[in-house]
């Protein structure tokens, strides 16, 4: 008996200690100080234990504040086939230090089906310096306005050590496979923590029988501009080099995954003025010859479209700019050895002098390379009367490239036939007509929103939910996708601080160092995928004569029709989305 109760004890004292073994959590950077730390007492009423809870994905922790949100201990989420679905847990802790592990175990049915947890994604959610709106836009400095901490990064980490009166978010994205069986399956997440019992978390999935194409099929035409100068320096390696493009290439893949359909092309340095921290260098080196013939270098231009191309990204490329803010433009003169810059407005001789020349090589080029026909000229908000002369020259010397503008002129009105990319300001709406009339003419019609825009918008700042909204408003609106003007035009040190001298926080880039990505990023390509969603329910509505469902479609995602803010955003769109995945179980 005493042998048995012996035994009884080792094996006790055994599970003990391997319950209480020691963690290591991952390496991760330094977060920023809170600039603006709450005394929250809140702390005080907390148990000296880890406390964990699932949570909405529309919350923004404050890293200083108890969770106020009622416990909850699992997790349902309905996606498709080939869809990416995401959860969020929340921890918090008054103790010293807490060291964390997480694991997710394989999704299983009840009829033994199984998706793997390699198709799960595990990140703890850092914080980054972020603003207010204000007014928008406008040069602003730090100290004017409301700084805080925005819980916004997502670092691919397992583990991690929580600090005392701290909360510490964690975000799953789960991608389904496109040949997982329709069903519903269960899975457990599960929190390792170091001298305390373990907690685990039930997961609900049930996979639709629906497809989602992957994502370089998708119609929903997404345009954020990207900056690969912004990634040489801040990982301090030379433009062009073979290191930056190892750097380049899975930051752009996860645009590409996300749809992405258009390549940024600087064809001059500083299209835009100096209105990013890393101005963009020109693509294509424009020398002018002692003889006064004009050579051009399209090495970086060719690497860097076909680089794009071969990761998904090909369905057009915009080209900037012929009319650059300030009409400024930049060259290297033989006979003065030097860079030269120039100042030459569309309609003047030195604007012609300039540009024809160069127009007649770059087709001759583009046509070698077999992209002259999708590629644009693009403008970025300029007036009527510049547009009106730069169109004159370009379809006099390259009619075929059409022109990609951001338009807050309505001059898609005055040049129907030249703007073959159009993106309208939020809340300026296209006429119905004239939307039929370029879809007709296989032109491209989106939306974009900027500084001037609280909502909707994904600042470090806005509601998740917003970036959700995004891909619902394309749709009820009838535009063909989305544009943004800055994917990756990151601030001096953008893990710490997204706060820059013009916009509000955020406004610059919505992806991180790294390749790391953000809850704006995967929330915004949320509601792409769910605006894919709509696009292949409306079809196969169409096509079996569903009218019943179509007009049942169709009245639910014309509630998102609308440039105010709902009352209850979240709410609105987890009905409608619930009523969405409804509808795609009906096959005929």
């Amino acid at each position: 008996m005493k042998r048995i109760v012996l035994l009884f004890g080792i094996c006790l004292f055994a599970f003990s200690c391997k319950n209480q073994q020691n963690i290591v959590v991952a390496k991760t950077y330094q977060e920023p100080q809170d600039p603006n730390p709450t005394k929250n007492e809140d702390w005080l009423l907390i148990s000296n234990a880890l406390q964990a809870s699932i949570a909405s994905t529309n919350i923004r922790f404050l890293r200083s504040e108890v969770p106020k949100i009622t416990p909850q201990n699992s997790w349902s989420g309905t996606a498709w086939k080939g869809e990416r679905i995401s959860l969020q847990l929340v921890l918090w802790s008054t103790d010293s230090l807490t060291k964390v592990n997480t694991k997710i175990s394989d999704f299983k049915s009840d009829k033994g089906q199984i998706i793997s947890s390699e198709n799960a994604t595990i990140n703890f959610v850092k914080y980054v310096i972020t603003d207010e709106f204000g007014e928008g836009c406008g040069y602003r400095k730090p100290e004017d306005f409301a700084s805080s901490l925005a819980a916004d990064v997502l670092e691919p980490v397992s583990s991690y050590a929580i600090k005392a009166r701290e909360t510490r978010p964690v975000w799953v994205t789960i991608e389904i496979p496109q040949n997982a069986t329709a069903g519903s399956y269960q899975s457990t997440f599960t929190l390792h923590i170091e001298g305390q019992k373990s907690k685990q978390f039930q997961l609900n999935l049930k996979v639709v029988d629906r497809v989602l194409p992957v994502a370089t099929d998708w119609k929903f035409h997404l345009d954020l501009w990207q900056n690969p100068y912004a990634v040489s320096r801040y990982h301090n390696v030379k433009p062009w080099s073979p290191e930056h493009i190892a750097l380049l290439k899975p930051l752009m893949k996860r645009l590409a995954d996300a749809g992405q359909k258009v390549i940024t092309v600087s064809l001059n340095k500083r299209p835009w003025g100096g209105q990013t921290f890393d101005q963009f260098e020109a693509m294509i080196e424009w020398k002018k010859k002692k003889n006064g013939t004009w050579e051009y270098d399209y090495s970086i231009f060719d690497t860097w479209v076909q680089m794009m191309m071969d990761l998904g990204i090909k369905k057009q490329i915009s080209c900037y700019s012929m009319v650059p803010w300030g009409n400024e433009f930049y060259y290297f003169d033989e006979n003065e050895n030097k860079e030269i810059k120039i100042s030459a407005a569309p309609g003047t001789p030195a604007y012609e002098a300039l540009w024809i020349p160069f127009l007649e090589q770059f087709k001759a080029h583009l046509e070698q390379k077999g992209w002259n026909t999708i590629t644009r000229i693009a403008m970025d908000e300029r007036g009527p009367e510049e547009m009106k002369a730069m169109l004159q020259l370009l379809n006099r010397y390259a009619p075929e490239f059409g022109v990609s503008f951001a338009d807050n002129h309505k001059s898609y009105k005055l040049y129907p036939n030249d703007l073959k990319d159009m993106s309208v300001a939020f809340g300026h709406p296209v006429d119905a007509g004239d939307l039929l009339q370029r879809r007709a003419n296989d032109y491209v019609s989106t939306h974009y929103v900027c500084c001037t825009d609280s909502f909707p918008n994904t600042f470090t700042f806005s509601p998740p939910a917003e970036g959700v909204f995004i891909g619902w408003y394309t749709m009820a609106a009838d535009f063909d996708g989305f544009l943004r003007w800055a994917y990756n035009s990151w601030t001096e040190n953008p893990l710490q601080d997204s706060r820059f001298r013009a916009w509000p926080a955020g406004d610059t880039y919505i992806v991180y160092p790294n390749n790391q990505t953000s809850i704006r990023f995967e929330t915004l390509r949320e509601g792409i995928q769910d605006a894919e969603k709509i696009r292949i329910l409306r079809a196969h509505f169409a096509e079996n004569k569903m009218t019943t469902e179509l007009d049942q479609l169709n009245t639910i995602v014309q509630k998102f029709d609308r440039t105010s803010k709902p009352e209850n955003l979240e709410k609105l769109l987890r009905e409608a989305k619930n009523e969405l995945n409804i509808l795609a179980e009906n096959k005929f």
